[in-house]
């Protein structure tokens, strides 16, 4: 287990290499990563403007309490949701800016690909059929995550597990599902579906978390999604590979 996961670490950051050795990746990579970085900037402007009416509203339980509180509630209640929208944002980012850069991504995964000994017969994404598939995962992985987010959300009132172990869990749940997102453009090449990615995927789950979790926790630093996401798209093309050509070594 800890080996698969050190070894997909080396994943990611053979993505950094993969997309840095030529300037073009980089360039195209990141240009739907900008357009998406705008939608979410909005989005996290208008929240931030509205958080003490969101967080007012669900603490509407508290009315009758004392004044301090029920703002002790509402301050609790806000970084919560802060916090479950800081995660599904990541997600949501992904997602979007891989719905708006199909033709670019489909780019870089076939050179990468090509740098491992191509694809034979593969199919060509295109940006409508790479739209259609993105929103599709989008909308079940989103899903599965706010499933998730609830009880978690929950948890995180229970003293001390609430602070170590549920954001530690949160983390992971989300860094797999995000891995589950970066790995789409290489399995629709083949034909693959969804569900045989996600089966494939679970066959080496903690390689798919040592990969997608750092790549996770890379994209909460404000706008390093920019390369980190490109980088990451690398490096889930050379996993998908792997698994995909039946290659089980960690190495």
């Amino acid at each position: 287990m800890i080996k698969d996961f050190g070894a997909g670490v080396s994943l990611l950051l053979r993505g950094f290499r993969l997309v840095f050795s030529s300037p073009k990746r980089v360039l195209v990579g990141a240009l739907p990563a900008v357009i998406t970085v705008v939608l979410m900037i909005t989005g996290w402007v208008l929240l931030f403007a509205y958080i003490d009416s969101i967080a007012g509203w669900l603490t509407g339980f508290a009315a009758s309490w004392s004044e301090s509180s029920r703002k002790v509630m509402e301050i609790a209640v806000g970084i919560s949701v802060m916090a479950a929208v800081l995660g599904l944002s990541v997600l949501l980012f992904t997602a979007i800016t891989l719905m708006i850069g199909g033709p670019f991504y489909e780019y870089i995964a076939e050179e990468v690909e090509d740098e491992l000994g191509g694809v034979p017969g593969a199919e060509q994404v295109g940006f409508w059929r790479g739209f259609v598939v993105g929103l599709r995962g989008t909308i079940l992985l989103v899903g599965v995550s706010i499933l998730f987010a609830i009880p978690l959300f929950i948890c995180g009132f229970i003293p001390v597990i609430g602070q170590t172990a549920v954001p530690v869990l949160a983390v992971c749940i989300n860094g797999y599902l995000l891995g589950i997102e970066l790995t789409g453009i290489p399995f629709t090449r083949r034909g693959k579906s969804f569900k045989e990615r996600r089966r494939l995927l679970a066959t080496r789950r903690s390689m798919v978390l040592g990969f997608a979790v750092p790549a996770y926790l890379l994209c909460l630093i404000p706008l390093a999604a920019l390369i980190v996401i490109p980088a990451a798209m690398a490096g889930g093309t050379v996993l998908s590979h792997r698994l995909l050509n039946g290659d089980r070594a960690t190495a």
